[in-house]
């Protein structure tokens, strides 16, 4: 798949949010419609205009703060393959809590183009517990296994909090310069939860050449705000019919964010 161009404008990358997969303790038996469900938000998000597409398995909460098990990986496996045959946009995935080694085989098995990894470099206490980042393994797993696909990395991610006096400028540049990503992501608190203008454009200082993405809470209401500074947003919720999570993707709130991400290039 096609690599995420940072320079042709502001990206808007779609959330599929997967519902709780086999193994998971909400899981229903019912694996059809999880699939039937992923097919239909990509295509509204294609039809919208949306840019890619990131799937995740956000359902299945709570989530390991170590590897996931491998009936995950062959749900989302299953999921991406089939979003793969339904439409054209690259395709991203983020295995939750922190599984880059699993979101790299899902890559290279299923035409995947980036991968989100929420702690890259240094730690992070999380409701999974301590979460540290593993940089180290991540860039020479990907070297040899899918060396085209591009790793987004949050910094203080969202659900979360730093271990130690690391500040979050202070871990912006480590991730850029030492952890050889190839964007870097901001969130807010949790999920749906707007990130701070003041932290945006922090990182936009120590950072200035890193591609920088929204991680959550990016809306029509505040994207006017944030589009200076960023080159993209990951977005899911306020793309839902009504702004609701739990509903479907509404192709005209796709657009009309596309809309004014363009207007933002121009």
């Amino acid at each position: 798949m096609k690599p995420l161009d940072f320079k042709r404008g502001k990206l808007l990358i779609g959330v599929i949010h997967l519902p709780p997969l086999p193994g998971s303790p909400r899981y229903n038996g019912k694996f059809q419609p999880i699939l039937d469900r992923a097919v239909a938000d990509a295509r509204a998000y294609e039809k919208g205009g949306a840019h890619a597409l990131i799937i995740e398995n956000f359902g299945d909460a709570p989530f390991t703060n170590g590897s996931v098990e491998a009936e995950t990986i062959a749900a989302m496996a299953r999921a991406g393959a089939a979003v793969c045959d339904s439409v054209k946009l690259p395709l991203g995935y983020n295995v939750l809590r922190n599984d880059a080694r699993a979101a790299l085989g899902l890559a290279a098995a299923c035409g995947g183009s980036f991968i989100r990894v929420n702690v890259h470099t240094g730690a992070m206490l999380t409701d999974q517990g301590i979460i540290q980042g593993q940089a180290y393994d991540t860039l020479r797993r990907k070297k040899n296994l899918c060396p085209s696909a591009q790793i987004l990395a949050d910094v203080h991610v969202k659900h979360a909090v730093p271990l130690g006096d690391w500040s979050l400028e202070d871990a912006a540049r480590d991730t850029w310069e030492r952890g050889a990503v190839d964007a870097i992501i901001i969130s807010g608190l949790g999920t749906g939860h707007p990130a701070s203008l003041e932290d945006v454009q922090s990182v936009r200082s120590v950072c200035p050449e890193a591609p920088i993405l929204i991680g959550s809470g990016f809306s029509l209401n505040n994207a006017g705000e944030f589009l200076p500074f960023i080159n993209g947003a990951i977005v899911g919720s306020s793309l839902k019919r009504g702004g609701k999570l739990d509903n479907p993707v509404d192709p005209a709130r796709v657009r009309a964010m596309v809309r004014a991400m363009n207007q933002a290039t121009r």
